[in-house]
């Protein structure tokens, strides 16, 4: 019951800044609970927004803990890309299964490797995690959900997910997100653009 109110509180959060979804995917792992990955748009700009809905349902907590800790962070995953890439549901959803089923949690300036396009054709296979709240506000469950269940939970946060090259990912890893981040603006890269080229490295 209480998991259903959270799934129905932050797709309503999300309907209320994007409208309706225009599709959605299903996706259940092995000793989980389904995931959904909704898409929204195009917009005016045409830009389309993949956002995933069941990552929250848990805190994420370390596999070494010895406690589940009902006030840890809890999150979704948001792509934002121009154009429709579809093929990117499933995949988005193994990325969001990750604190379930390697006990692994997801913050800002981690880097996910999916070790594969991360949609048919694409030349990214990694994603790095960006700071929330520029796009979707948090949502405090404890003001959202009329439940004793929430009262100590901590917001849902919308966790952007950037595409990154196996090469750029390699970068990420030796010099930090900051130095790709760097590299990204001062060459005014389009993280969007699902076909644009990996930057400059050197």
């Amino acid at each position: 019951m209480s998991d259903s109110a959270l799934s129905r509180s932050v797709e309503g959060h999300v309907t209320a800044l994007f409208g309706r979804d225009t599709g959605r995917a299903s996706v259940t792992f092995l000793g989980t609970e389904p995931l959904d990955v909704l898409r929204f748009g195009p917009d005016r700009g045409g830009v389309v927004r993949y956002l995933t809905l069941g990552m929250s349902r848990e805190p994420m907590t370390a596999s070494d803990s010895a406690v589940r800790d009902p006030a840890g962070p809890r999150a979704e995953l948001v792509l934002s890309l121009r154009g429709r890439r579809d093929s990117v549901l499933r995949r988005l959803a193994v990325l969001a299964a990750v604190p379930a089923v390697e006990g692994r949690p997801i913050a800002p300036g981690a880097g996910l490797d999916l070790g594969e396009p991360l949609w048919d054709g694409a030349p990214f296979t990694a994603v790095l995690v960006g700071e929330p709240g520029g796009l979707i506000p948090d949502l405090p469950l404890a003001d959202a959900l009329d439940d004793p269940a929430f009262a100590a939970a901590a917001p849902v946060r919308f966790l952007p997910v950037l595409p990154m090259t196996m090469n750029e990912a390699a970068f990420k890893r030796v010099q930090g997100p900051e130095a790709l981040h760097q590299r990204w603006l001062a060459a005014g890269t389009d993280l969007r653009d699902p076909n644009r080229r990996e930057v400059d490295l050197g």
